[in-house]
Order: structure tokens, then C-alpha cells, then sequence
């Protein structure tokens, strides 16, 4: 099961039940709550009838013209639009008794009168003093039926008014109540279920792009960390932060082990240079075998003078801005290598026709690129050969390339060339430590350039592209 179907699920299970929970308790409270307010006014219309009668009580006067009016107030036509529900009649009950609980006035049943009521809760409860009340059948329905005591001058007890409402008129009330409830209700647990797919849509999307990004890292493919808010956002950093750490670990694990293996031949040399070196030995093969230490010393002195050289340039950060004539730079690492030019009679068409090219940069930083690429070539052109050279601007760039004529790498392990520890062997048997060309790489990459190789049938020939800087 998905995690987005998950999540939506168990948010659907949560709004439903608190929805479910909610209105059930709401719905539940509409009923009594509206029969408490009515209970409410029914009190307030059964005094204010008591004391409409009190007076003709007390005086023992005619009550057929308070009948009357009762009487009338009941039957009159009314046409009243409460909140949607229409009303056009009254339907209140009333009816009076004397201290004994016999009745002098019944609107809801004229011939009741004469009638002992003094059973009747409601009007039982209110001669004895206290809160009368009753809830009964009716021909009508269920009627809730609200006494108050009629009082003659000194307070005296004279009468009970007791005031009823079928509870079938409050029911279109409730019901209007309970449907607007439960359309709230309805809409609300919409509305929260759309947020909650929302919710669970941003939330899935965001752990998609961390997993994206995990499994990314995990292919070897340097990812960028997503933008994420918020604790994703966090845990992303985190992961980022991770990854480079590990791959910073991994990557020193490489270098370790590659240097250990370049280290290895020309300790063993040394090694065994010196233990024939303890025994007695010809004149002819003492000299040789010092000269042999001589030079594995000088390949540890220009393998740890590379090396220092390359961590050297990894730890620049800020791009180096001073103006630099690259034309100059050229024509100083040609002349540093003119020498073993002429010992292995190799030419350099272009050398002669170099451009004018100011580029932004570090001075020695690029002398060192020129030189390990131009030493490069030299190492595997053949004796007698050209290597070719070429400068020029091209827009806002400027671009290096020079190409050797000998046996080229194959294109298998191109994307191999620049990396540390790794090189190809050269046409006379030797092989290098290949910190040149990651040198070179890495100058380049610090002046914003590119270093690229390609092909050149015979031979290889490299590119080394950066912004110019115009004079």
C-alpha cells in the first residue's frame, strides 16, 4: 500500500469518526435544546396570562370576557416566516382552574369546564407550590404543558394557568435544525477531507523528490539536495550533508589505496637497491644500483610535490580575478620545455603564431596546466613527431587545445582521464601517476574552465576552455 493511500486513509478514518462523533452529539442536543427554549416562553406566557386573570379572580368577576379573548387569541390567523419555517396558526393550549383545580376557562376544550384538573401535574404541583410541568398525549400529539399560580391581592393562592404547545410544532423547527447541521457538518468533513488530500499530495510529492534524490545518490550520480520547508527541508540538508561526507570519505579511501599503490613500486626499487647496495658488488653495478635510488627518490619527491599540489588547488575556493596574458604563459612553458623538444625532435606547429589572449586568472595556477599538458604530449609523442597547438578567442571565451600524435587512449576510458592515480601507459613501457592531468583538471575547475579530451586519430588532443577578458 502506497504511503499518499496511506496517509489519506487514515486522515479519511480520523475526519470521519470526529465528524461522525460531533454530529452526533449536536444532533443530539437540537431536540432538548429546543423544547428547553420553548419550555422557556412557555413559563413567561403562562404568568403573563395569571396575571391577566388575577384580578377578575380575586374579585370573583365574570370570566367569559377574559374566555373570550382567549379564545379569540387562539383562532386568529397569523402568516409568519421564522427563519424559512412558515407559521399560520397558533397552537397554544390554555386553561385555567380555580384553588381546588377545577376548570373555568379551557381553550383547547370549551366543554371541559366544570372538570377537576387537580391531578394533573402541572396543576397539581403548582397548588402545592412548587414548579408544575407535564408532558402528555393529545389527540394532537405530545403536548408539554407549563403552569404558573394565579395570586389574589395579599399573595394568596386562587388559581392555576397552566399553558401547553404540541411538540409536533416544533418539529419542522428541529428538523430545518438537523438539516442544516448535517449540511454543515457534510461540507465541513468535505472541506477536510480535500485538505487532507492536499495535505497528503504535498506531503507524498515531498518524500518522492527525497526519495528521488536518495536513489540518486545511491546510483552515484552527484544529485542537488531538493528545496524542501520546513523538518523535510531539514532532513534533506541532512541527507545532503551526509552524502558528501560519505562521498568525501570515499573519495580520500580512493586516493589512499592509489597511493599506496604508487608508492609500492618505488619503495620496493628502493628496497631492493639498498640490500644489494650492504654487499660487496662490482664498481659497474654499485653505480647502478645508487642511481636506481636516485631515481625512485626523485618519483616519491615529484609523486608527494604533485600531490601537495592537488590538495593545494582542491582547497581554493574563491575564483582568482587578477588579469593574465595566456599567450605569455604559453610561450614560458614552451621555452621550460624546449630542451627535451630538441632531445626527442619534436616539433610544435602554432607556436609561432600565438594570438594576444588576456584571460582572469592565477598566473602560476595556469602555468602549471600549460605545463603538465604540454609534458603530457610530450610523454606520448613519438620520437621525431609534431605536437600542434592552438590559441584563440572565441566570443566572451578563450580556448586551448593541443593534440599529440601518439597511440591516444581508448574512448572506453575517457571519462577515467583526469582522475587521480589513473593513466595509460606510455609508448615506452612506463606509466604514470596520472596527478598531471587531475592537476590540470582541477585548475581548470577552479577558473570556471573545462577540460576536455577526444580522439584525434592518431593521437589525443585536448581542450581547455575559460572566459577571456577583453584588453
Amino acid at each position: 500500500m502506497h504511503l499518499g493511500f496511506r496517509v489519506l486513509l487514515a486522515f479519511f478514518v480520523l475526519s470521519g469518526l470526529t465528524a461522525w462523533f460531533v454530529l452526533r452529539v449536536v444532533l443530539g442536543e437540537v431536540k432538548p435544546s429546543v423544547r428547553e427554549v420553548v419550555e422557556e416562553l412557555l413559563v413567561e406566557t403562562a404568568n403573563l396570562v395569571a396575571e391577566m386573570a388575577a384580578e377578575d379572580m380575586a374579585q370573583a368577576r365574570d370570566l367569559a370576557p377574559l374566555q373570550a379573548r382567549l379564545q379569540r387569541f387562539t383562532q386568529r390567523e397569523v402568516d409568519a416566516r421564522i427563519w424559512g419555517v412558515r407559521k399560520e396558526r397558533l397552537d397554544l393550549r390554555i386553561y385555567l382552574t380555580d384553588a381546588q383545580g377545577k376548570v373555568l376557562i379551557d381553550t383547547g376544550s370549551p366543554s371541559s369546564v366544570g372538570q377537576d384538573y387537580s391531578r394533573w401535574n402541572d396543576v397539581l404541583r403548582t397548588l402545592r407550590g412548587e414548579y408544575g410541568a407535564r408532558t402528555s398525549a393529545a389527540q394532537e400529539g405530545v403536548v408539554m404543558q407549563v403552569a404558573a399560580p394565579v395570586r389574589g391581592a395579599k399573595g394568596e393562592l386562587i388559581g392555576v394557568v397552566s399553558v401547553g404547545k404540541p411538540v409536533a410544532s416544533l418539529d419542522r423547527f428541529i428538523a430545518r435544525t438537523e438539516a442544516r447541521v448535517g449540511r454543515l457538518g457534510a461540507l465541513l468533513l468535505a472541506a477536510s477531507l480535500l485538505l487532507g488530500a492536499g495535505v497528503t499530495a504535498w506531503l507524498v510529492w515531498n518524500v518522492r523528490k527525497l526519495r528521488a534524490y536518495a536513489l540518486q545518490v545511491q546510483a552515484g550520480s552527484a544529485a542537488q539536495a531538493p528545496v524542501l520547508a520546513g523538518e523535510l527541508g531539514e532532513l534533506a540538508r541532512a541527507m545532503d550533508a551526509m552524502r558528501l561526507r560519505l562521498e568525501g570519505r570515499e573519495h580520500w579511501e580512493r586516493r589512499v589505496r592509489a597511493l599506496t599503490h604508487e608508492l609500492k613500486s618505488p619503495l620496493t626499487g628502493l628496497r631492493g637497491a639498498g640490500e644489494l647496495l650492504q654487499e660487496p658488488l662490482p664498481d659497474a653495478d654499485r653505480e647502478r644500483f645508487a642511481r636506481q635510488v636516485v631515481e625512485q627518490s626523485e618519483r616519491l619527491q615529484s609523486l608527494v610535490e604533485r600531490l601537495l599540489e592537488l590538495s593545494k588547488l582542491e582547497a581554493q575556493v574563491a575564483t582568482p580575478t587578477q588579469r593574465v596574458r595566456l599567450d605569455e604563459v604559453l610561450q614560458q612553458v614552451i621555452q621550460s620545455c624546449t630542451p627535451r623538444l630538441q632531445q626527442r625532435q619534436i616539433q610544435l606547429q602554432g607556436a609561432d603564431a600565438l594570438p594576444p589572449v588576456t584571460v582572469r586568472g592565477d598566473a602560476e595556477a595556469l602555468h602549471l596546466l600549460l605545463h603538465n599538458l604540454v609534458v603530457n604530449a610530450l610523454d606520448f609523442a613519438p620520437v621525431g613527431s609534431c605536437i600542434e597547438l592552438d590559441l584563440h578567442r572565441h566570443g566572451l571565451e578563450v580556448s586551448f587545445s593541443l593534440r599529440d600524435h601518439g597511440p591516444g587512449v581508448p574512448p572506453e576510458v575517457f571519462g577515467q582521464l583526469g582522475e587521480p592515480y589513473f593513466s595509460t601507459t606510455r609508448p615506452d613501457g612506463r606509466k604514470g601517476s596520472g596527478l598531471g592531468l587531475a592537476i590540470a583538471k582541477q585548475v581548470a575547475a577552479w577558473h570556471r574552465g573545462s577540460l576536455r579530451f577526444e580522439a584525434a586519430q592518431p593521437g589525443l588532443r585536448v581542450h581547455f576552455t575559460l572566459a577571456s577578458h577583453s584588453p
